[in-house]
């Protein structure tokens, strides 16, 4: 089954690098590749995917398609721009932007009107999961940040304890939270793990039972690295 490859090329990039990576990446994959680089690279980059499982995705958006929002990004803006996915919810942004589960709802939705996919993300934070609160947080989450309709959306999981960390869930930490998170949305979209995914890993993690695909960050910054995340999910 195709899997859902998901590059969060976070705040990083330049002109010079995107030539190059594009020369280096690996065009040929069998899965579904999602780039989603700054907003001002959305349509350099958007020249390189001329392949039919290549897509081009953001890393946010507002709730509202238009107005006195300075600095900010609609989803029909997005759409416009050839985007066809667009991350929402990211752990990062929660934090340091303060975004509430009811704004990742609202973007949500605005994303959804624009025909945009919102890749929504959900995680613990490791207090949560010491604490053994990690499934209430993350199904809280759910509860609050999901739109009505999910049959056009993906949600990932990712535990904020391993992003940037190095840090990795096991494998039972990733099917327990997975299996929760099917079982709540009774399987209506795919789920996505993110959290420090590797070359090393990904094929471990990418073989888990209702994992369909991964959310990338640091690695996918890396042509040669992210062409074999890309390849370990074959």
């Amino acid at each position: 089954m195709s899997k859902l490859i998901v590059a969060n090329w976070k705040m990083n990039g330049s002109k010079s690098f995107i030539d190059f990576y594009f020369n280096s990446f690996e065009k040929q994959q069998t899965n579904q590749v999602i780039f989603c680089p700054p907003f001002p690279y959305l349509d350099l980059i958007n020249n390189y995917l001329k392949v039919t499982n290549f897509a081009l995705g953001a890393q946010d958006c507002h709730s509202h398609d238009s107005g006195a929002f300075t600095g900010n990004v609609s989803a029909v803006i997005l759409a416009e721009m050839g985007c066809r996915y667009v991350i929402l919810g990211h752990s990062e942004r929660r934090q340091h932007h303060f975004e509430s589960n009811e704004l990742v709802r609202w973007k949500s939705e605005a994303a959804l009107k624009a025909g945009l996919t919102p890749i929504i993300c959900v995680g613990e934070s490791l207090e949560d999961r010491q604490s053994k609160k990690h499934l209430e947080v993350v199904k809280k989450q759910l509860e609050k940040s999901l739109p009505a309709s999910l049959e056009k959306c993906v949600i990932a999981y990712e535990p904020v304890w391993a992003i940037g960390t190095g840090l990795t869930a096991t494998t039972d930490d990733i099917n327990e939270m997975h299996q929760m998170i099917a079982d709540f949305i009774s399987q209506r979209a795919s789920i996505l793990y993110g959290g420090s995914v590797t070359a090393d890993n990904a094929k471990e993690i990418l073989s888990q039972r209702n994992v369909g695909g991964v959310l990338v960050g640091g690695a996918s910054l890396k042509p040669d690295v992210f062409t074999k995340v890309c390849q370990a999910a074959i």
